[in-house]
Parts: structure tokens; C-alpha cells; sequence
């Protein structure tokens, strides 16, 4: 509600000063405000000042009565009661803002805004990010049943107001068939990375590169966020009859009352409702798919499937940017998540045909895609990083969820920023810092292949077997150059962010133990 308040001075202030980060954060935060001005402090002060209430809010944990001060912010707040918990309540939708009445302080119309908090209950699945999409795109429907919807994760910013309009040249195009068109997808980048992004946060691969060629087939995949999808993409494949069990949810429905109106609420608090999808296709046929915790990449694979195709659009300003874990831990742990999600939707037959190598044609792509070397290296040394560690741990995951011991559940990644941290992130070295079980198989990797290498230059000195040792030094002096972040963390350095001592000396436990585990094996193999 502050958010909607603010915004009817903001969305005139960026219009007038031709603003192109709609994101007030990253406005003033930037170090090239170039229309500073009393009018820009005005509008700044305004902005910290509901940052502050809010904030207030949140800390205090409830809403005072100096924040209600008319009959629809009684009506909104008086809709959480006592019984409310995060896992138990009833549906919520609330209206903050209607095209048809609202207008700005300059007389424009405000778009619609609308909260939407579905109904939980412990009984009921929730299904995480996919079941909150689907809510939204049947509350949408019932409301407005606009023919595109726009999916953004709620850590990225438009970073282009004119971004709907890219997106409109592909779908409107008359010069094509746009009939079978799904989907129009940009790629997702990212703002605060450090210079040589050490963490290989770009993500280059999936985001430009891949995506680039697959455009020229059938289209890049559904990544989750910056992506403008045809709501009648969602209700069966592009020859198929439309699918929806009531008429509001049909896509060529048309709504002729106002979004505030009884009738319109009352179908779209029951179609929010976590028994809904009960006995429908929901998630199956239609809708956002479950099955995955990638529910992104499995939507977009079977929305193409079906028959579905997509563009990408990648214009030269980014349309859209987004944070940044800064610490190991949380990359790691956000790629182990991806890791379950992604073996839960490829067919096992896949793996078989998986191989190493190609770094010469890794490095092109990545030279040709304006990235730099230093960039690339960081990228594999990330890249073999999470084989050891969250792959790792997604596999044992995903096995432990078949068997139905245990289930990992969706965790978003923690992207708070610590000043001391951040410098470090800024120097370009690697942060752990915490006891993390996902630092073990790193630091125990690291530990063996060190001391493979070492104990092969000795051979070699010793007894001159050049040809049976090269291949296998190389291989672990590989890995051993590219752990020179793990060395320098467990013994040189003496900051907060060093490797624990405790992951250190387990690792070397671990080291020894498969050592030993290995000379046994080999002496019962040779006898």
C-alpha cells in the first residue's frame, strides 16, 4: 500500500526526467544521478521516509494505527486476524489500485494493482513457486484476463520502461506466424557482480548463450524471470481446443465489470483457494507444471513439447537485472536446488551421453559472447566446483526424496550484504567463512589432488616413469590449480572468510580415510 502510494509520485518524476531504472533503490543508489535537483530530493526524502515506515512495520511485526488512515486501509488490515500463521490462512486479495479510478498526481491513470496471498492450509500441498503462479494466473484471469502475463522474481528490477514494447514487436509481428508463439524470454543479468565475477554468477551459458542458439530452433528455454508469456499458452498446445473448467478461465473470456466489483472477488477468492486444483489439470495439462523444484525449465520444456515455440529477446540495455548471492555458501546451495530440480525432470537415459572436455569451444563461446578470459576461467573453476559440491548433494537429495526419506523443500537464496564481505567479494576472494557441509567434498578434493600431484612429481624424480604418471598429474594439477582458492582459504588467510578449521580438518579425515579405503583396495586387487 506505501508502495502504491509512492508510486504516484515516482511513475511522474520518471516520466518527466526520462528515468530508465524504474527501481527507486537503484536510482538513488546509482553514482550517476545526472538530474539531481530539489525536485529529485523531494522525491528521495518521500522515498526514505515510506522505506522507514515500512521497515518500522516489519520490525515492530504489526501494523500501527497511524498507518490506517482511511476506510480501505481498516477494511484491508482488518482481514488478518489473530489466528493468522505463515502456513495456515485464508485467501487474501486486495485491491490497491484501479486503472479506472486511480490517477497519479498528474492526473494519469495508475495501473491496476492487486495483492494476491493464497490460501494455505497444512493439509493441502503447496507446491511451492509453481502453485503461487498458477493462483496468480487464475486470479488474473478473473479479473482482467489480459492476453499477456509477464513473470518477474521479486528480486529484479525493470531496468527499461520500454521493454513491453520489444516484447510486442515479436508477438504482434505480422510479417510471421505468431499462432505457435509461447513465450518471449530475456535473458536474466545481474547488477553488483565483481569484476571478474569469481563465483561465475552470469551464468553465461544458459542465459546468452545457449539461449542464442536454441533461438534459431525452437526456442530458448522459460528461465523463471523477464519473461512475457500468451496466457493462452498456458491452456493446451497451439492446435488444441482451450481447456478451463469454468468460463472465467478461458482465455478469450471477456471481463466487463470492475475488478472491485462482488462477483469479480468472489470468483477469484475461489479459484486462490488451495483445494481448487483438486480433480482438475491444473499443474498437469495446464497452468504452470509441477514435478520439479525447476519448475522454470520444466514449464518451458513441455510447453515446447506440446508444440509451443519461443523468441529471445536480448536488447542491448538489459530489460531486466537482479541480485547476486556474494557468499559461496548460498551459490552453492541456490545450484544444489537447480541440481535436484533438473534431475527430476531429464530422462536418466541422458547422462549416458554427458562427457568432459570442449574447454577450447567453452572459451570461444564465451569470447564471442563479450566476456573476457578471466571471466571464463572463473566461470569452469565454478563450473567443476558445483559438480563436487551442490550436484553432489543434489543427487543424495533427489535419491533420499525417491525413496521418500526425506524432501528438500524450495529455499530462497540469501543475498543480504555484509560491508566486510562485500570488500571481500570486491577483492575477488572466495567467501566461507560459516561450517557448511557443502565446503567438505571442496576442501577434501582439493586436499587429495594436492597430494597426488606431489607424490607424482616425487615418483617421476625417483623412478623416471615419465609416460605411466604425465596423464594423471595433469588431471590432478588441473584441479589443483583451480582449488588455489580453497589453499589459500585453509591456511593463508586470516579473515572472517577464511575456511573454518573444523571443515579443514574433517576434510583431511576424509582424505585420509579414502586413502586408506584406496591402498586396501589395490592391495587386495594386486594380490
Amino acid at each position: 500500500m506505501e508502495a502504491a502510494k509512492f508510486a504516484s509520485h515516482w511513475l511522474p518524476f520518471c516520466r518527466e526526467k526520462n528515468i530508465m531504472e524504474r527501481c527507486p533503490e537503484a536510482y538513488f543508489g546509482s553514482d550517476h544521478v545526472h538530474t539531481w535537483c530539489s525536485e529529485t530530493e523531494k522525491i528521495k526524502i518521500m522515498y526514505d521516509n515510506m522505506k522507514e515506515r515500512v521497515e518500522s512495520v516489519v520490525e515492530r511485526g504489526g501494523v500501527g494505527d497511524e498507518h490506517i488512515t482511511s476506510e480501505h486501509d481498516s477494511q484491508a488490515f482488518g482481514k488478518w486476524t489473530a489466528g493468522f500463521t505463515r502456513q495456515e490462512h485464508p485467501t487474501v486479495i486486495q485491491v490497491l489500485l484501479e486503472s479506472e479510478k486511480d490517477k497519479d498526481i498528474t492526473g494519469h491513470g495508475m495501473p491496476n494493482l492487486v495483492y494476491v496471498s493464497r490460501e494455505k492450509s497444512r493439509a493441502s500441498p503447496h507446491h511451492f513457486k509453481a502453485g503461487a503462479l498458477n493462483v496468480l494466473l487464475r486470479v488474473s484471469a478473473t479479473m482482467t484476463n489480459a492476453p499477456l502475463v509477464l513473470t518477474q522474481d521479486c528480486d529484479m528490477y525493470s531496468n527499461d520502461p520500454k521493454t513491453p514494447l520489444n516484447a510486442l514487436c515479436y508477438i504482434l509481428d505480422p510479417t510471421k506466424a505468431s499462432s505457435d508463439l509461447a513465450y518471449v524470454q530475456f535473458p536474466q543479468r545481474y547488477y553488483g557482480i565483481n569484476k571478474n565475477d569469481i563465483y561465475g554468477s552470469e551464468i553465461k551459458r544458459l542465459f546468452k548463450i545457449n539461449a542464442a542458439g536454441m533461438d534459431g530452433l525452437s526456442g530458448p528455454n522459460y528461465v523463471g524471470t523477464g519473461c512475457f508469456f500468451q496466457r493462452r499458452a498456458f491452456f493446451g498446445g497451439p492446435s488444441s481446443q482451450l481447456s478451463a473448467e469454468i468460463p472465467e478461465l478461458n482465455p478469450n473470456h471477456v471481463i466487463d465489470k470492475s475488478i472491485q466489483s462482488e462477483t469479480v472477488l468472489k470468483i477469484a477468492h475461489s479459484v486462490a483457494s488451495c483445494n481448487y486444483e483438486n480433480g482438475t489439470k491444473w499443474g498437469s495439462k495446464i497452468g504452470f507444471r509441477y514435478g520439479s523444484l525447476v519448475e522454470d525449465y520444466y514449464t518451458g520444456f513441455i510447453l515446447q513439447c506440446e508444440g509451443w515455440r519461443s523468441v529471445l529477446c536480448d536488447p542491448d540495455r538489459a530489460a531486466f537485472l537482479g541480485d547476486v548471492p556474494i557468499n559461496l555458501n548460498d551459490v552453492l546451495s541456490q545450484v544444489r536446488r537447480w541440481a535436484v530440480g533438473l534431475l527430476e525432470v531429464s530422462s536418466p537415459w541422458l547422462y549416458m551421453f554427458l562427457f568432459l572436455g570442449a574447454y577450447g569451444q567453452d572459451l570461444q563461446d564465451f569470447i564471442l559472447a563479450r566476456s573476457t578470459y578471466k571471466k571464463w576461467y572463473n566461470d569452469q573453476r565454478m563450473w567443476m566446483i558445483r559438480g563436487v559440491s551442490s550436484h553432489s548433494f543434489g543427487l543424495i537429495d533427489f535419491l533420499l526424496k525417491s525413496l521418500s526419506i526425506s524432501t528438500f523443500g524450495f529455499n530462497v537464496t540469501s543475498k543480504v550484504v555484509d560491508d566486510e564481505q562485500s570488500k571481500r567479494y570486491e577483492q575477488g576472494l572466495f567467501e566461507f567463512g560459516i561450517v557448511s557441509p557443502l565446503f567438505v567434498p571442496l576442501a577434501t578434493t582439493a586436499i587429495i589432488n594436492l597430494i597426488a600431484v606431489i607424490v607424482g612429481v616425487a615418483q617421476i624424480l625417483k623412478q623416471r616413469h615419465y609416460d605411466e604418471m604425465f596423464v594423471h598429474i595433469c588431471i590432478s594439477g588441473f584441479v589443483a590449480a583451480n582449488s588455489w582458492p580453497i589453499y589459500e582459504a585453509m591456511v593463508f588467510r586470516v579473515d572472517k572468510g577464511r575456511m573454518p578449521q573444523k571443515i579443514t580438518f574433517i576434510s583431511i579425515c576424509f582424505a585420509w580415510v579414502l586413502y586408506i579405503i584406496s591402498f586396501l583396495i589395490l592391495r587386495q586387487v594386486h594380490s
